[in-house]
């Protein structure tokens, strides 16, 4: 679960990130810094539970399809056929990964 919670704040990082403008809108800046905090503490703590490997790949996973998914719904991005497919294979990957490491502790 802090896992998911640090990938969710991920995505609103990267948000903030696009609305800071390099940095020159103060209260995002601040707003964007607080997020990352959180979102790498939630990171963090996961890895007391889990492999470093799968829970970065899970991490930056939910962050890039929600930070997509964001864009295509709130920023009028694009999203062609193919993006979609390669946007599911990552969450099938992502989906992989973590059943594989649950099968490989038992």
């Amino acid at each position: 679960m802090f896992l998911v919670i640090g990938g969710l704040m991920e995505v609103v990082w990267a948000v903030g990130l696009k609305y800071a403008h390099g940095f020159t809108s103060i209260p995002w800046t601040i707003f964007t810094l607080a997020v990352m905090a959180v979102s790498f503490y939630f990171f963090a703590y996961s890895l007391s539970r889990l492999e470093i490997g799968t829970a970065y790949a899970i991490y930056t996973g939910i962050g890039a399809v929600g930070t997509v998914l964001y864009g295509y719904l709130f920023l009028n991005e694009g999203m062609s056929l193919l993006k979609a497919l390669l946007l599911m294979t990552l969450i099938g990957s992502i989906i992989g990964l973590k059943l594989v490491e649950g099968a490989e502790s038992e």
